[in-house]
């Protein structure tokens, strides 16, 4: 006998409540409420990496950009250069969350791991400010690049590039970067398929419309701290559309879902990962989400101005190249990688280059997945192995 659909509505979340208690709390669906991380809370207890102790190179950019390198000297092979993609930090691969990362795996194998942060890393300064694909592309992959080599005395490098870092590392290459003698690359390169919804939100220019609003930035932060306007955008992304067993009640892994579409399989993560996951995404700048959109739109890697400077030169991807793609991405549909392997292989035959597909994955579940040390990790040390 309510009056209307709302008083109804929050009689059943009283109802419920009441007779259920906890069990409503856990299993009360879209009126369950959200498990918000609590920064005054104590600190979380974290392992110790079974690493050395790591050398910190920070390095300024030709335009002033103040960027890192971690190394981690696990022995003699490589030098490995790691690179993470937008809204989060090289943290992807030595996170302390899983019970083996991929920075623990490489380096059991004797891997010199260079962990890059570039310009949009959430652990930089620099992620502040604006920044697009094409300076990542002519700045911040090359001068990593020379800086490795010249630290190392090697001559060249391997590289396992991740998402955007991949996508701006295959634009670096194109345009000419030199010193890489293999590579391998995690969802996406030169080709950019999405779901409908993520090419929806591209078309309507949406990355435009917030920055005309006065957005600089897109956070997947929110805490118990969050004021009533970050609370309200939480609630209405809890509606957000997912399948039915990815669905949760943490509001960062919606706003992650929101910004990028659905980054992993929740099987893939534990809940100890899963909880905690507000340590590995922050915010990403307006013109990096500009850029993207732009590539969604023409499903292939463009200028920030839309000019086509990079697919002209696939020549220069005539290198040893492992594409690895989660079979359930819904970030980059896997077929993006299928069509990059397609063009290089009838531009520099197919022998430089094969892909492997796996399944029951998503996008960076594939980076810190509970089982990708054992699904995963062999994948990239067979391409480094065969291309020391």
């Amino acid at each position: 006998n309510a009056p209307n659909e709302r008083a109804r509505l929050e009689a059943l979340v009283r109802f419920g409540k009441f007779f259920a208690g906890t069990l409503f709390d856990a299993y009360g669906g879209v009126f369950a409420p959200e498990k918000y991380f609590n920064p005054d809370a104590a600190p979380r207890k974290k392992r110790p990496l079974r690493v050395g102790a790591p050398e910190i190179h920070d390095f300024v950019t030709s335009d002033g950009v103040r960027l890192r390198l971690t190394r981690y000297r696990g022995g003699s092979k490589g030098p490995l250069l790691m690179v993470h993609g937008a809204g989060v930090s090289s943290g992807i691969f030595s996170t302390d969350l899983i019970d083996t990362n991929m920075l623990e795996y490489l380096y059991a194998q004797q891997y010199d791991c260079w962990l890059f942060d570039f310009r949009v890393s959430i652990a930089l300064e620099a992620s502040k400010g604006q920044s697009n694909g094409d300076q990542i592309a002519s700045i911040d992959h090359p001068e990593a690049v020379a800086y490795v080599l010249k630290a190392t005395g090697a001559t060249s490098l391997q590289a396992m590039v991740h998402c955007y870092g991949s996508n701006t590392f295959f634009m670096a290459m194109l345009a000419g970067l030199k010193g890489v003698r293999s590579i391998v690359c995690s969802q996406i390169a030169t080709n950019l398929k999405t779901a409908t919804l993520t090419r929806v939100k591209s078309m309507i220019h949406t990355p435009e419309i917030l920055e005309a609003l006065g957005v600089k930035s897109l956070t997947a932060y929110t805490s118990t701290h969050s004021n009533w306007r970050q609370k309200l955008i939480d609630d209405a992304l809890r509606l957000y559309p997912v399948g039915k067993d990815e669905a949760c009640r943490n509001p960062v892994c919606h706003r992650i879902t929101f910004l990028y579409a659905l980054l992993y399989e929740h099987q893939q993560l534990d809940e100890h990962i899963h909880d905690n996951v507000h340590e590995l995404f922050g915010a990403g700048n307006i013109t990096t989400f500009e850029h993207l959109a732009l590539m969604v739109r023409r499903e292939e890697v463009v200028s920030a101005t839309g000019a086509n400077v990079y697919l002209p030169h696939l020549d220069r991807l005539a290198l040893p190249i492992r594409f690895l793609h989660g079979a359930e991405n819904a970030c980059y549909l896997p077929v993006s990688t299928e069509i990059t392997l397609d063009l290089l292989s009838k531009a520099n035959g197919a022998k430089y280059y094969d892909r492997h597909v796996i399944p029951g994955y998503g996008h960076i579940d594939c980076i810190f997945g509970k089982n990708a040390v054992r699904d995963v990790y062999p994948l990239v040390l067979e391409h480094l192995e065969a291309t020391l």
